[in-house]
């Protein structure tokens, strides 16, 4: 059987054809000008999204990425616990920024979306280098962009881990986004200095691999009425991202998220994951449950006998990876203090274990020897001058300055403290 033979020099029909794409809108000017913002926020989505991932310490036992690290896991400095709103910070931002960001990049694809048709397809080895970067980079842009905004509405429909896969993601949009700029910021700047219809009135043709149509269709919209429809979409959802990350009287704003709980009562602030979600039951932390305390001893409590402890109160934030973050009253027994009684007494990590864990396989988390050692750390067992609710981690859940909301353990079951070794 004889295969076809593909004349590469006659272009084929429909939208390899330059005179098929016909809007008058596309242009140098516009894509230049689109591409001039995201060159703007996109460096400061990756740079909030690389501390906030530190903020992880993937290098301690259990916790995200840490389990399966590659030469792409750099981490240069162990995660602070001051000031207590870092991670809030460097996650709304992330969320916020990269929200605000979407509708730039939808409109900036759809610009330079006949670039896809180009024919011939590869018209030297440079072209071909080119072409696998674009491609790079909108394929990790897209996931990064569409799986963060997927998980932000608390839905995780992956068959992968969504924070290595974010994360390793990120690394691929990160080089294939610096070869582009190199490659076009020149372009760019030429763009940005005149616009298709000033060239189109001066007797300029566009070519085959321009931007602006060879024959354009009637003008239906104007490219300010364009541009002002994409900073409404951005602005909609920046006060999205700002409003459930500020939190408190301002997260009215972020109406289209999930709120969680929305009432004025010292129990109602927002939870990623409910007691049912997690299977866990009235009964799972009822009379029974105790708390294990391990290190040079082990030692077991119930929640009378930590209640009778000295209590710490402290406001903190709990801030998570969806972009959320809300500050409550938290009151406890400080995690320095149960070291100590397990006879840690020197710089120590924590792993924390829940009734979930014990259930059905949740995760297990390890705070690092600065957070154990903070005074703002505590276990958690009343919040707001009430008991935790079920939701909110009863019967005792740990709390603990700048980390993810998912190191803060609901449910705890066990605490299991290791010398520092220097």
């Amino acid at each position: 059987m004889r295969l076809p033979v593909v004349d590469l020099t006659r272009t084929p029909r429909g939208p390899f054809r330059p005179d098929f794409w016909r809007s008058p809108l596309r242009g140098p000017w516009l894509t230049a000008l689109l591409g001039l913002v995201l060159m703007i926020g996109t460096p400061i989505v990756v740079v909030t999204g690389l501390i906030s991932n530190a903020a992880y310490q993937p290098l301690l036992a259990g916790n995200s990425i840490g389990t399966n690290l590659s030469p792409l896991d750099l981490y240069v400095f162990t995660w602070p616990t001051r000031p207590v709103w870092l991670y809030a910070l460097t996650e709304g931002l992330h969320v916020t920024i990269g929200l605000a960001l979407f509708p730039v990049l939808l409109v900036k694809l759809w610009s330079v979306f006949p670039r896809l048709f180009e024919w011939p397809p590869v018209r030297s080895p440079a072209h071909a280098l080119e072409r696998l970067s674009v491609a790079l980079l909108v394929g990790s842009a897209l996931f990064e962009f569409v799986s963060g905004i997927v998980v932000m509405q608390f839905y995780y429909p992956f068959p992968f881990f969504f924070t290595a896969a974010h994360y390793y993601g990120a690394w691929v949009f990160i080089a294939a986004f610096g070869a582009h700029v190199l490659l076009k910021f020149g372009t760019m700047r030429r763009g940005l200095r005149t616009r298709g219809d000033v060239m189109e009135a001066a007797g300029a043709s566009p070519g085959p691999t321009s931007l602006a149509a060879v024959s354009p269709g009637p003008v239906t919209m104007s490219r300010r009425v364009l541009l002002g429809t994409v900073g409404a979409g951005s602005l909609l959802l920046l006060l999205q991202g700002a409003g459930g990350s500020i939190g408190g009287p301002f997260r009215f704003l972020s109406f289209f998220g999930p709120h969680g709980y929305t009432g004025s009562g010292p129990l109602d602030f927002p939870v990623t994951e409910t007691a049912a979600a997690a299977q866990i039951t009235p009964a799972s932390v009822g009379a029974a449950w105790r708390l294990d305390v391990v290190g040079t001893r082990s030692l077991q409590f119930s929640r009378e006998q930590l209640l009778a402890m000295p209590q710490h109160t402290y406001d903190l934030p709990i801030a998570c990876t969806e972009g959320w973050s809300t500050t409550q009253r938290w009151t406890g027994v400080r995690l320095r203090d149960l070291a100590a009684l397990a006879g840690v007494n020197e710089s120590a990590t924590v792993t924390s274990s829940t009734v979930q864990t014990d259930l059905n396989g949740g995760y297990v988390v390890t705070l690092g020897s600065e957070q154990v050692a903070d005074e703002l750390s505590l276990l958690a067992l009343r919040v707001n001058g009430v008991d935790l609710s079920l939701d909110h981690g009863y019967p005792a859940r740990v709390i603990s300055p700048a980390v993810p909301g998912t190191h803060c353990h609901k449910w705890v079951s066990k605490l299991a403290f290791s010398p520092v070794l220097t």
